[in-house]
């Protein structure tokens, strides 16, 4: 009779601590914290608190619910000694919560109470990846290797992946060729940190008789568009390929994950319309798959559809654009010069408090400049509660400086200078470029000097470029000539350009062929140099020589595109092209006299 008694007991235990499991399932799949609690508090009375699987689930359940606390409180409550299990799940709570300098404190305490499993050390691989700790990974692998568990697939990858994060991309590829053996997570690992060589990796992959899936082609898809010397790959369309001929994805999320991949790699190489065209036919689309096609649209120059589409994901399909959507659209509304579109971010920005990330407010200060709004840039560099960083301060010198205001630009230089921020390429730029706008120039080339032999700055081509275009704003041609002749990094296409286009401008004709001659030599097949040379000989009235030139263009396939300037009234955005009187605007009567008016005076 006891013994049917405790069979008893047993079982409604069993019963009764399957109620509770299951209600803790719901809690965490509704995201109810309240569940959760009145669970946790029913399995006390019933002296199920203790038990090891209810106190993992109710740790695991409310670190994903956003309390990591309450996490360590059950943890602390139901331990016991040499069971791993519910140090691993603590482990895995501070972990995904982002603690993890609390997981490396707790693992030191587990080790003389209870003895480490793969899954514990998989974490903790994980975990010094994250704080790139190399110190605590080698230590970590010793102990793989030590308990017995280097032939363990799962756990040795997470030990690769810890190398890469550690930049120790050498060690990494070691282990990977020491595997006893590999999965496909261990070559997506291996891919993910290889670069151009992913390809390889991929074909030997297959050779070795495994399959890609979706994270393959997640990991491949971004290195399918140029390589190191710019030339567009074609692998980016047999990949697209291998993806509709395998259906990967087909009916998941990873469906929109692919499908992003895909429309980033297509609008990188300038291929919106087909970027468009995956996008339209992905069933389920995320704010990932909206972010991907808004951002190609801005990639690829088409700034009103990136708009267009933008304001679409929010009113039509319902969904909420994200920091990474913002950053995406953010410069095509600079560019369009858009500022109450722009205001209506920062609107959005502050209601979803995410004006505290500098890479944000930093795109929104850029945006205010170039919408004219420079008092506007101005209030939000300077308000607190946001950390600027070295971009920040670059942003609002060359907000300055687009706007003529030289003196305070280098005001603000010389700041940023005392509080000890380090400079870097685009500051300098930005501050050379604000010196020559607003006539700066001898100070312009004191800042130059000592960018260059106090603060060790190499002078790049781009450098040497704003000094160029700096010395030709202020008329003086001959001493823009002599600093490229004396400056190895600033003979290049771009300063002979600014010669060669402030030369026109101020008649100088000895200059302006020479510039010409040096820029068709450093880029015979450009374009804008071919039109350059074209209108030189039309000018001096070669007009045999200028005709040469555009039919030695439409043999070659080459075609310059023309120049746009837009403007937005009343919401309605109107473009003009250079030279394009095929579909005249509707004010034209009034567009035109004005313009005859503004070339007469010369302006």
């Amino acid at each position: 009779m006891h013994r049917n008694a405790r069979r008893f007991s047993a079982t409604a235990a069993a019963a009764q601590l399957s109620v509770l499991l299951n209600c803790v399932r719901i809690s965490i799949e509704e995201r109810s914290a309240g569940l959760l609690c009145r669970s946790h508090a029913a399995a006390f009375p019933l002296g199920l608190h203790r038990h090891p699987y209810l106190a993992s689930r109710l740790i695991s359940a409310y670190s994903l619910l956003g309390s990591v606390s309450l996490s360590r409180f059950v943890f602390e409550w139901s331990l016991q000694e040499g069971n791993p299990l519910l140090w691993n799940s603590m482990l895995a709570a501070y972990s995904r919560d982002g603690h993890f300098r609390e997981a490396m404190s707790l693992f030191s305490g587990m080790l003389p109470r209870a003895p480490p499993d793969n899954y514990s050390l998989a974490i903790l691989a994980k975990v010094s990846g994250e704080l790139a700790d190399l110190a605590s990974g080698g230590t970590i692998h010793s102990l793989v290797v030590r308990l017995g568990f280097a032939s363990d697939v799962v756990l040795l990858n997470s030990l690769m992946g810890m190398y890469l994060r550690c930049g120790e991309s050498k060690d990494a590829r070691k282990l990977f060729d020491e595997m006893p053996r590999r999965s496909v997570s261990s070559w997506n690992g291996l891919m993910s940190g290889s670069g151009e060589a992913v390809w390889d990796l991929l074909l030997q992959m297959q050779r070795e008789g495994l399959r890609p899936d979706e994270f393959t082609i997640s990991t491949v898809l971004p290195f399918c568009t140029a390589d190191s010397t710019g030339r567009w790959l074609p692998r980016g369309r047999e990949i697209h390929g291998f993806v509709l001929r395998n259906g990967l994805g087909l009916g998941s999320e990873l469906d929109c994950y692919i499908g992003s991949c895909l429309i980033d790699m297509y609008s990188k190489r300038g291929s919106a319309k087909l970027g468009r065209f995956i996008f339209d036919r992905i069933a389920w689309k995320n704010v990932v798959a909206w972010t991907a096609m808004i951002s190609g649209y801005v990639q690829s120059g088409e700034l009103e559809e990136g708009l267009i589409l933008f304001r679409m994901m929010q009113h039509k399909a319902g969904v909420a654009p994200n920091k990474v959507t913002l950053l995406g659209i953010l410069p095509a509304i600079g560019s369009l010069a858009s500022l109450i579109s722009g205001k209506q971010i920062h609107g959005f920005a502050i209601k979803e408090d995410l004006i505290r990330e500098a890479s944000l407010n930093n795109a929104l200060i850029d945006m205010y400049s170039k919408c004219g709004s420079l008092d506007s840039s101005k209030r939000l560099f300077d308000q607190d509660g946001w950390q600027k960083d070295a971009i920040s301060w670059s942003c609002i010198i060359s907000s300055y400086g687009l706007h003529g205001r030289g003196e305070e630009a280098t005001s603000i230089f010389r700041r940023m200078i005392e509080l000890g921020m380090d400079l870097d390429h685009i500051t300098c730029m930005g501050i050379l470029s604000a010196c020559g706008r607003s006539g700066l120039v001898a100070q312009g080339l004191e800042i130059y000097t000592s960018l260059i032999d106090e603060h060790r700055i190499l002078p790049t081509a781009e450098i040497s470029s704003c000094v160029v275009d700096m010395l030709c704003r202020a008329g003086d041609l001959q001493r823009a000539l002599k600093f490229i002749d004396s400056t190895p990094s600033a003979a290049t296409p771009s300063a002979w350009g600014t010669l060669l286009g402030f030369s026109v401008a101020q008649g100088s004709t000895q200059m302006r062929d020479l510039a010409c001659d040096r820029l068709l030599h450093l880029e015979p097949d450009n374009p804008s140099n071919l039109v350059a040379l074209s209108n030189l000989h039309a000018s001096s009235g070669r007009w045999d020589a200028a005709a040469e030139v555009r039919a030695r263009m439409r043999e070659r396939g080459l075609s310059k595109l023309p120049g746009c300037s837009w403007i937005t009234i009343n919401g309605v955005l109107h473009s003009f092209f250079a030279a394009d009187y095929s579909s005249l605007h509707d004010s034209e009567t009034m567009i035109f006299p004005v313009l005859e008016s503004l070339h007469s005076h010369g302006t």
